[in-house]
């Protein structure tokens, strides 16, 4: 057995099904086991788009999402994915080729050639691991898991040189280890929940990092009687609860909230500008008697707070709900929540409602459904305020990195990761250009996304932008394709609304097809 055949049989043991990625002549011989595996491979047309469906297969199952790239330009075509994964904290792992061992950092020329690939790849993922020898492998793969499971997550790369892939791999296997997140500790629960018990007007921020604790989280808003304010990346936690705010900490209406609560827990957010100042008015002030919840120490130690817990969201949340005996409830918790919604509601435009009504006919049409978004006005409008049914089940690059044509891919793995479930992809008509080709990954792949295509003929909130700080549109207008022609081209069923008012029809003839599905939506 290879060292190549060898990594499959590693990759298996934990628990890997699926891997996404472009084989190429620097990768043949990590292919060599790939047949006989239970490993699904799926062939996207870009390594970029190996990467974000890595990604969007890490945020529907849970799992690391695997990904296997040639050395080189393949590897850099993925940095973009890494740096999306990097800033959402979502794992993946990128198995790459490099040149053989005494080639390294001479400048010969060889193929594929960068002078120092792992340290290039180190300043995006968490780690970068180079495998000079085979019995390193089962090391650096136990590594990277561990990190998946026990510390904020991100993605990790391992550079497996050609002259080692070849080597023998016999009598390898996986160094399985339980690695558990750090637990919180007893006396900052003790004095988390004496602040907790004080508090008149409580108030519950939650990020990314406390979308897989819903029901903790909504016992504790119970308790507390605490309105819960979602960023977007929390968004479908306690759908239509009376005490949850699924609107920006951008809006001023939310800012007076956190401004008048006497105690604060963030849960897994890092209070980034993109949700707590998407206007960048620098209007956002650190709530005062802040308790911050988060599984990452450096990620605490970037704003201060009254008390910090490193900690899963989960776990901590458990622990301070078994601590809580005593707390006299005002009762205005829904109350308060109530008025937050209204007023932020109320703030966006009227373009904004129409923009966020498509999305909510998405989420009323197929409920239960996951929404995949590139960075396009109705997913802009909905990170602002929406509501969506699914917890996990609404993820997007429009916030933090903010990488154009994203959704596509993304929306493909995480239809892969979870075939029952209704995946819908929508992207504006410059972003998707960026990633068109993947609908043929999808067709090879029947991975039965629908892609909704919001056609306004360019990249019309850059146009915005420009035009309300007085400079005069530029480079903004790219003339779209014919898309309902390409996705024919492809062998993939479409059509072309001319208004919103068809779409509850078009997407129930989307999903009946099982089939990927294309929806363009021409906007006057």
């Amino acid at each position: 057995m290879t060292l190549g055949e060898a990594l499959i049989r590693l990759l298996e043991a934990h628990g890997v099904d699926t891997v996404f990625g472009i084989p190429g002549v620097h990768t043949v011989e990590l292919y060599r086991g790939l047949a006989g595996s239970k490993i699904r491979h799926v062939t996207p047309r870009h390594e970029q788009g190996a990467g974000f469906m890595a990604d969007g297969y890490a945020r529907a199952s849970g799992r690391p999402g695997v990904a296997f790239v040639i050395t080189g330009p393949g590897l850099t075509n993925a940095i973009t994915a890494m740096g999306q994964a990097r800033a959402d904290s979502i794992p993946m792992l990128v198995i790459s080729g490099v040149n053989a061992r005494d080639t390294l950092g001479k400048g010969f020329g060889h193929l594929h050639e960068l002078p120092d690939q792992i340290g290039l790849i180190g300043k995006v993922a968490l780690a970068s691991h180079h495998i000079a020898t085979p019995d390193e492998l089962p090391a650096a793969l136990a590594d990277a898991f561990a990190t998946f499971a026990s510390a904020r997550p991100g993605p990790v790369h391992i550079e497996i040189p050609l002259d080692v892939m070849t080597l023998p791999g016999d009598g390898l296997s996986a160094q399985l280890a339980n690695d558990l997140p750090p637990q919180p500790e007893a006396g900052k629960i003790a004095e988390a929940a004496a602040l907790a018990r004080k508090a008149k007007r409580p108030l519950i921020l939650a990020g990314g990092g406390a979308k897989v604790a819903e029901e903790p989280l909504k016992r504790l808003a119970e308790a507390l009687d605490a309105p819960v304010v979602l960023t977007a990346n929390a968004r479908g936690l306690m759908h239509g609860h009376p005490l949850v705010v699924p609107a920006s900490p951008s809006f001023k209406a939310v800012r007076k909230l956190m401004a008048e609560a006497d105690f604060v827990i963030a849960v897994g957010t890092e209070f980034g500008p993109t949700d707590y100042d998407m206007y960048g008015d620098n209007g956002f002030v650190v709530p005062e008697n802040l308790v911050r919840i988060d599984i990452d120490a450096d990620q605490i130690a970037r704003h201060p707070s009254r008390l910090s817990i490193q900690a899963d969201a989960g776990t901590a949340l458990d622990a301070l709900l078994g601590s809580l005996a005593g707390v006299e409830l005002t009762g205005d918790g829904a109350w308060r929540a109530t008025v937050v919604r209204d007023e932020a509601l109320a703030q966006l435009s009227p373009e904004m409602i129409q923009q966020l009504a498509v999305v909510e006919t998405i989420r009323d049409t197929l409920p239960g459904s996951i929404i995949v978004g590139d960075s396009t006005q109705p997913i802009y409008a909905a990170n602002l305020y929406y509501d969506h049914d699914r917890p996990a089940g609404w993820f997007n690059a429009a916030t933090g990195f903010g990488t154009l044509g994203y959704g596509p891919p993304a929306a493909i793995g995480a239809a892969l990761a979870l075939p029952d479930t209704t995946v819908v992809c929508i992207s504006g008509d410059g972003g998707f250009q960026f990633t068109l080709p993947e609908l043929g990954a999808a067709k090879d792949a029947g991975a039965p996304v629908i892609f909704l295509v919001w056609n306004n003929r360019g990249y019309r909130e850059i146009e915005t932008s420009m035009t309300s700080v007085g400079v005069e549109p530029v480079g903004v207008s790219p003339a779209p394709p014919d898309f309902i022609k390409i996705a024919d081209a492809y062998g993939i069923a479409a059509e072309r609304l001319e208004s919103v008012e068809g779409l509850p029809d078009a997407l129930r003839r989307a999903k009946a097809k099982n089939a990927p599905y294309l929806i363009e939506i021409v906007v006057d």
